[in-house]
């Protein structure tokens, strides 16, 4: 073998050497997610690689168990059934009051429309950076994925949200017509708005003009093309959940109306009254009830938030 051929040979095996050590310290490859084994996933990392996890537990809440926010579960059901169609549809930022549902309509809605090719990709926000790359994951796909987003909002100073202007409406690539994103936050704005930011406000004539600081946190939340806002609940429509959770519990219509009390007390020292409240209430007055000696017990109806989580916040 000539010099030339067995410094050659030589440097190979160097290489194929510091290759083997260096083998161990890289990322494993992302792993390419099986469709058909869930409905819904969850982006998560593992050593620097991100990938989607499949949720095989689901909460089996239905939209008819979701009570006095129809007019919301309205604008938001019509939205989906068109995107699910094919139709043109608008992102979605769910905004208002904690415990009013919000979250619970985006899983109701997976419910709704599983069967029709509907799935939903739960994104944290300490991830929104890897938008792209999900996009870029399921951009082609034959279903109609909803890129979740629950109990959105950012810091002053916080860059992440410009990821998520990009995906929504600020990119020179169109967003792939299988792709929506939905977000739920207690800000409409999905912001802190201060004071201070008011005072750069200028009059022209007779309009008003906001500073460039509340411009740039309204031009986030502006391109969510539907806007949906919860309320909190008063003292009837809190009974009226109340109600339909204990019966789905299998409580008697007089347990229900002996109930009404406690409830009332429950969500006072809680200071809210909520779906949420109302859940938590039932479930415990329910669990004290079916388990108490003098009654016996009855079967109880798998249903509601309970049953099974998507990481419910």
């Amino acid at each position: 073998m000539t010099d030339p051929l067995r410094q050659l040979a030589s440097f190979l095996q160097r290489a194929e050497q510091l290759l083997e050590r260096l083998e161990p310290l890289l990322p494993p490859a992302s792993p390419l997610p099986d469709w058909q084994a869930a409905k819904a996933f969850r982006w998560r990392k593992s050593r620097g690689v991100g990938y989607l996890q499949p949720i095989t537990r689901l909460p089996a809440i239905q939209l008819h168990d979701l009570h006095d926010i129809e007019q919301q579960k309205a604008r938001i059901d019509a939205n989906t059934r068109h995107f699910v169609a094919g139709q043109p549809a608008n992102n979605v930022l769910l905004t208002g009051t904690r415990g009013s549902g919000k979250s619970s309509l985006i899983k109701a809605l997976l419910n709704a429309y599983a069967a029709d090719g509907l799935r939903v990709i739960e994104v944290e926000k300490g991830d929104l950076t890897e938008l792209p790359d999900i996009v870029e994951l399921i951009d082609g796909r034959p279903e109609r994925f909803i890129i979740f987003c629950d109990d959105l909002s950012f810091d002053s100073g916080d860059a992440r949200y410009k990821a998520l202007k990009v995906v929504l409406d600020g990119s020179i690539a169109a967003a792939p017509e299988n792709v929506l994103i939905y977000a739920t936050s207690n800000r409409r704005h999905l912001m802190p708005e201060y004071f201070a930011e008011n005072l750069e406000s200028k009059r022209v004539g007779e309009e008003i003009h906001p500073g460039e600081a509340i411009e740039e946190k309204i031009s986030l939340s502006e391109r969510f093309g539907l806007w949906i806002s919860f309320y909190p609940f008063d003292q009837d429509a809190y009974l009226n959940i109340v109600a339909h959770w204990l019966k789905s519990f299998g409580c008697a219509e007089d347990e229900i109306r002996a109930a009404e009390r406690d409830a009332l007390n429950w969500a006072l020292e809680r200071g809210s009254r909520s779906g949420r409240v109302a859940w938590q209430f039932a479930r415990d007055w329910a669990g004290r009830q079916l388990t108490s000696p003098a009654r016996p017990k009855r079967s109880r109806t798998k249903t509601g938030p309970g049953a099974a989580r998507l990481d419910a916040r």
